[in-house]
């Protein structure tokens, strides 16, 4: 990141304790904090989306980006919860005069660039390929009384078609729990991604599948990944003729929709 020198962007009187002032230094957005007397800057950017941090709610040390919730530490930029797994930069302040100067960049020598989200978050690093749960297997042998005879794999594992019983909503929607968001580590359905499955019968024997979903970013990279994942789980399963998925922002997606399983392992309470 390219030094600047300091320059003047408040007085101390301008900003309430706790506090924060949205400001824009080298054609960039900053945000400003006061808290306990203390005052802190950071890129006006949440590294999960590019939401604006500053129209946030500030609680204690840590900001949280209006969007999807994720939390900043405003001292050191670090994410203190998910979805964001990245920091967000963190710049000098100094208050001399009763005015309050920033300097684009951080003195901390050792400042990390990394995720500080708790252990218990269930963040990892990040994959190469997209993550899939307990891929399960397709039934391929059957003993003599026509029933499976591969063992299941996992707890997740998608049943073959001689256990799976009828086709359904509840069955379309377990399969989609195969399909794992990169950037969290938890399925689709527990994220609450997953808005409507309605089954359309062809004949009787074959039906189409329709699927309204969404992610948990209108920019999310994964997006593609995502649909092409759940269409072909869901493609796999018998007696599905096609499927249909719409891509939808509305509602927007926000952490409200994730299960009681997706915030135990994030750590969200």
């Amino acid at each position: 990141m390219t030094m600047t020198e300091f320059i003047r962007v408040a007085a101390v009187d301008d900003i309430s304790d706790p506090g924060k002032l949205i400001f824009e230094m080298d054609d960039r957005l900053l945000v400003l904090f006061r808290v306990g007397g203390e005052f802190y800057c950071l890129d006006d950017v949440c590294t999960h989306d590019g939401g604006p941090l500053g129209e946030g709610r500030l609680d204690g040390f840590e900001i949280a980006c209006p969007r999807h919730g994720a939390r900043f530490d405003v001292r050191t930029g670090l994410p203190k919860s998910m979805p964001a797994t990245e920091s967000t930069s963190a710049h000098t302040v100094k208050v001399e005069g009763g005015e309050v100067f920033v300097k684009l960049g951080s003195d901390e020598a050792s400042e990390p660039t990394t995720s500080a989200v708790p252990a218990n978050s269930g963040a990892v690093s990040a994959p190469t390929s997209l993550p899939v749960a307990d891929a399960g297997h397709s039934c391929q042998t059957t003993n003599a009384a026509g029933e499976c005879s591969t063992p299941t794999l996992g707890a997740n594992a998608t049943v073959c078609a001689a256990e799976a019983g009828p086709l359904s909503e509840e069955r379309v929607r377990e399969e989609l729990k195969r399909v794992i968001d990169p950037e969290l580590f938890v399925n689709i359905g527990d994220l609450g991604l997953v808005y409507v499955v309605d089954l359309q019968p062809v004949d009787e024997d074959k039906t189409n599948v329709r699927i309204e979903m969404t992610l948990t970013s209108p920019m999310c990279p994964a997006g593609p990944q995502l649909i092409g994942q759940s269409k072909q789980f869901v493609g796999q399963l018998p007696r599905v003729a096609n499927v249909e998925i719409k891509l939808v922002m509305d509602p927007p997606w926000s952490p409200d929709r994730m299960t009681d399983a997706a915030r135990d392992q994030l750590g969200i309470f």
